[in-house]
């Protein structure tokens, strides 16, 4: 392994890195050839104590329209509100291709919890920057069917302490989005030396 060395083409990949709107992805998304070395790319991520407390599923075709049903019928009979369904739904009709990014904590007596989720997060961000170097649009989305225990059983037979950190959207991107306000870093940021 090389010792770390300056970036700054990844840096300024990373300055300028901008999700692309979901609705604006379309086909054709990256097929498996193309998607693997994304995935092991997004994998490599903070994990303290190796405990991986995550895991990856590919969804496309079928399995996205089966999903879009079920959350239209569930969102209905849980009451949810009928106004909202229809983008839901179309989160994943319309998704060209999407990674559920499942957090699956480990009993760990030394790891808490909060670190595993937290390393699940990472790996939803890394899975959309590994997708956006190679070329394609992503978008992190997730909505009450992430955390929902009806769809998580139904939709992606999850097990009682996993839940979807993410739902990534990958594709073709139809139009570039401008760039959205971004923090101010003298509010964000506290220098402490003493």
């Amino acid at each position: 392994m090389e010792p770390l060395a300056p970036r700054p083409d990844v840096m300024a990949f990373l300055a300028t890195r901008r999700s692309r709107p979901a609705k604006t992805l379309t086909g054709p998304a990256p097929d498996r050839a193309a998607l693997e070395p994304i995935l092991r790319t997004a994998l490599r991520v903070p994990d303290h104590g190796k405990l991986e407390p995550w895991r990856l599923i590919v969804l496309e075709g079928a399995a996205l329209d089966r999903l879009a049903a079920l959350t239209e019928g569930l969102g209905a009979r849980q009451g949810r509100d009928p106004d909202k369904l229809p983008k839901q739904r179309a989160m994943f009709a319309d998704a060209p291709l999407m990674v559920a990014v499942v957090a699956a904590p480990v009993a760990s007596e030394k790891i808490p919890e909060v670190e595993q989720v937290l390393s699940a997060g990472a790996l939803c961000h890394n899975l959309v920057a590994a997708a956006q170097a190679a070329g394609w649009g992503a978008n992190w989305l997730s909505g009450w069917m992430a955390t929902d225990r009806d769809f998580l059983l139904d939709g992606l037979s999850l097990a009682r302490r996993e839940f979807v950190a993410g739902f990534v959207v990958i594709g073709s991107e139809t139009t570039v989005p401008t760039d959205r306000p971004r923090p101010d870093p003298a509010a964000k940021i506290a220098w402490l030396s003493e």
